[in-house]
């Protein structure tokens, strides 16, 4: 049994995988954003099969992150710079961890990131467990967090011999996002909102995440994957527990996740009669894309959540690529008020709350107005962009790398979380069916009007006309 290392800071941050893409992409920049607002209080190892230098990587460190636009302080930087280190070697070489026992000699609450490949996770979670470096540890791992439920409950178990439940970290980085963390805020510290969040009032909820480019240069990745696992088993199933739990009743990281995993086992088994699936034109074409595949680029999704809030109020998911717009929303849809026999029997649209995850993340109330000269309605936008009223917010990785070496678990998810939702979806991965093409530069395949029938439609996403000075 290991050592609790729950709330205990790190005392050093070692990153398998510090060459790949993620770091240079995303890591890097959030390490040093995390520097610049003096969050970084350990020194940083990284770790991979490439014979680099510890000059080599901090060299690297600088051009990445001036390749993401980030602004660069040099003063800012020397101080990351003196942070990192590097260990060279192969992750199956018990020798690779001998190295690294060396080089964080003396650490006793050590964070151990996983840039790397889910099939690698036990091979290198079993060398530092060799090495004598996982008691007092956690490890943060990324997804994908297996490919169906039995390979996610397979990989629960080979890790579990390792470690125990709270030694380990599980990233979806919408849950880092601060507008998906606004949602619990802008429910419960609102007293507007909490009476009317139910099925008394709520027809319906919409979920839409929108991508408007292709699968480009990633098809090896993407065809063994599609949409379905890509984006809806973990971002958007999570959207829908911030969306659709109960207040936590403490502020300790499992009463957050117990309340998400609640909604999730309200959540029957997906229906296939309920789902569309689509492929965009061109998509058989994308090197790496196998000849004839059948992976879908769209989905749209009908859930249900079996409880006393939410039964009967259907939430539907809708995702994909080479669409119109990238943007990633919520939408609330509000029952239809009665036809107003002030206004010659006029049926009002339904009102709607809007939560923009991003980009230019932000809230609209989309409410009836009284057109000017008729006795008629109109709906008007009572919209906010965060950026504009409350400043600058971390980046999602920046949020959860800062959590991770602070151990605070509440945006990570649990071993119980990710066998749900891989539950949820599991009936669509057993019986999917033909994708429907769709022309790029569309909302998808025909089929999804269809799933909303009975519901307000899907609408355009909400695209603020103006942006965050």
């Amino acid at each position: 049994m290991a050592l609790n290392s729950s709330n205990v800071p790190a005392d050093v941050l070692v990153i398998f995988g510090i060459t790949g893409d993620l770091a240079r992409k995303m890591t890097f920049r959030s390490l040093y954003r995390l520097e610049r607002r003096k969050l970084l209080t350990c020194p940083i190892v990284g770790v991979a099969r490439d014979g680099w230098s510890d000059d080599a990587l901090r060299d690297h460190a600088r051009a990445a992150i001036k390749a993401t636009g980030e602004p660069l302080d040099d003063s800012v930087f020397a101080r990351f710079a003196a942070r990192l280190s590097y260990v060279q070697g192969d992750y199956t070489d018990e020798e690779t961890f001998r190295r690294l026992a060396r080089a964080v000699d003396g650490r006793r609450r050590p964070v151990f990131y996983l840039e790397i490949p889910p099939s690698l996770f036990a091979r290198v979670v079993g060398g530092l467990a060799g090495a004598g470096l996982t008691k007092g540890a956690r490890v943060v791992v990324e997804k994908p967090f297996g490919h169906d439920l039995a390979s996610a409950r397979a990989l629960n178990a080979e890790l579990r011999q390792l470690l125990d439940e709270d030694q380990l970290l599980r990233i979806d980085h919408f849950l880092g996002k601060e507008p998906a963390m606004d949602i619990l805020f802008l429910r419960f510290a609102n007293s507007v909102f909490e009476p009317v969040w139910n099925r008394d009032h709520i027809s319906c909820v919409q979920i839409t995440m929108a991508e408007d480019f292709g699968v480009e240069d990633r098809g090896h990745f993407y065809d063994p994957v599609g949409a379905l696992r890509d984006v809806v088993q973990n971002h958007l199933l999570q959207l829908l527990a911030l969306v659709a739990s109960e207040p936590p009743s403490a502020a300790d990281a499992d009463a957050l996740r117990d309340r998400r995993v609640d909604v999730f086992r309200a959540i029957p088994d997906a229906d296939p009669a309920h789902y569309v699936r689509g492929q965009y034109e061109g998509y058989l074409q994308v090197p790496g894309v196998l000849p004839g595949s059948r992976t879908e680029t769209f989905v749209g999704l009908r859930l249900e959540v079996e409880n006393w809030r939410w039964s009967g109020v259907p939430f539907f998911i809708r995702a994909g690529k080479s669409l119109p717009e990238r943007v990633t929303e919520i939408r609330i849809m509000f029952k239809r008020p009665p036809r107003l026999a002030f206004a010659e029997g006029f049926a009002p649209e339904p009102d709607q709350w809007i939560l923009r995850i991003d980009p230019s993340p932000g809230m609209n109330f989309r409410i009836q107005a009284k057109q000017p000269g008729k006795q008629d309605t109109q709906l008007v936008d009572l919209d906010l962009l965060f950026a504009a009223e409350l400043g600058e917010a971390p980046e999602p990785y920046e949020r959860l790398l800062s959590d991770a070496m602070q151990g605070n678990a509440s945006l990570f998810t649990r071993e119980d979380s990710v066998e749900e939702t891989w539950r949820i979806v599991q009936p669509l991965l057993e019986a999917p069916g033909d994708p429907e093409r769709y022309r790029q530069g569309t909302w998808g395949p025909a089929g999804t009007s269809k799933l909303v029938a009975g519901y307000p439609r899907w609408h355009e996403p909400w695209l603020p006309a103006r942006s965050p000075d």
